[in-house]
């Protein structure tokens, strides 16, 4: 086995693109380790529908990254406080074999002094708590099973960003299942930083100072524009997600509306509006506008910015008939 240095970047697109790039890419004749850490980040499953699994409000007023991994499981929120690790195979025969790569870890937090315990397939507990999710992604006859270690993490930021909005959401989705969860730092015996930690594991799995295997500068030009091409569109993030159906009700003063929406990859498909507004123009014409935009507040927001709202849906502010929509 070998190890990675990702050069300290803490930018979650580049992190991602470099374990793709590890795993497509690279020809290694061995196993690699890597570790990264992320500035505050959502990281959504494959399968999973952005829009569901987060707050978009508070990722907005946070500057909290929102980025799709290649791996399935549920959204797990990163910040500088999470240790993520991941084992790259040069074959894909452990793929669901979770505890090949997960033993190692808790062998070292038990030594620690941290009661770490595999705790059905793929997740790290302590004392019923959950410190550790895992998942793996397999692509030309490869594998990668990468995993976090909440070790100081922001757990109210967490919970918050992770927290969606309370509309009525339905699709064929992955939904996260929120899990308590604790970090270790609050269980080790002694005082230690995640630079310990990090550490503590390489130790463990080489014994000394682990061999290396360096990347070249046209490498990292490769993963960085892995990176652009793919972890930082809104396409991947967000324009990946199912088909799925929005129901909003709304009450602005006296006036009630709900709102039904239908969104395929990450675009408004059909739209309608019921309610007691007052309406002296066919709504449709309004509404057709919108079909065909991106399904975020300021898309809305910019197809409508040039159309008097008050013939279709009275004295309602645009920013107001924004929250009706989403």
């Amino acid at each position: 086995m070998k190890f990675v240095s990702n050069r300290h970047i803490t930018d979650p697109r580049l992190n991602l693109a470099l374990e793709e790039y590890l795993l497509r890419e690279l020809e290694m004749e061995t196993p690699l380790l890597l570790f990264y850490v992320n500035e505050p980040a959502v990281i959504i499953g494959r399968n999973q529908n952005t829009i569901e699994e987060i707050d978009p409000d508070f990722i907005k007023q946070n500057d909290i990254h929102v980025v799709r991994r290649l791996s399935g499981g549920g959204a797990v929120f990163h910040d500088l406080g999470n240790l993520n690790f991941s084992f790259i195979t040069n074959d894909n025969r452990d793929i669901h074999n979770f505890a090949k790569f997960i033993n190692p870890v808790a062998a070292v937090l038990k030594k620690l002094g941290v009661p770490a315990e595999l705790h059905g397939s793929s997740d790290v507990f302590v004392d019923g708590k959950k410190i550790s999710g895992n998942a793996q992604f397999s692509a030309r006859g490869r594998l990668f099973s990468h995993g976090t270690i909440l070790f100081d993490t922001d757990i109210e930021t967490m919970l918050r960003a992770l927290n969606p909005r309370q509309i009525e959401i339905e699709s064929k989705a992955v939904q996260s299942v929120r899990n308590f969860v604790t970090n270790i730092k609050e269980w080790l015996p002694r005082e230690m930083t995640l630079k310990d930690l990090k550490q503590a594991i390489l130790d463990e799995l080489f014994g000394s100072d682990p061999p290396t295997l360096p990347l070249s500068a046209d490498q990292w030009g490769d993963i960085e524009k892995l990176a652009e091409e793919r972890y930082d569109t809104w396409e991947w993030n967000y324009g990946r997600s199912p088909r799925f159906n929005v129901q909003k009700t709304v009450a602005l003063g006296r006036v009630t509306f709900n709102a039904r929406l239908w969104v395929d990859k990450g675009l408004i498909e059909e739209v309608t509006l019921y309610g007691n507004f007052e309406a002296k123009r066919e709504i449709k014409e309004l509404l057709d506008r919108l079909i065909g935009v991106r399904y975020e507040p300021e898309a809305i927001r910019y197809a409508l910015q040039d159309v008097e709202l008050v013939p279709y849906v009275g004295s309602v502010s645009l920013d107001e008939f924004v929250t009706v929509l989403y």
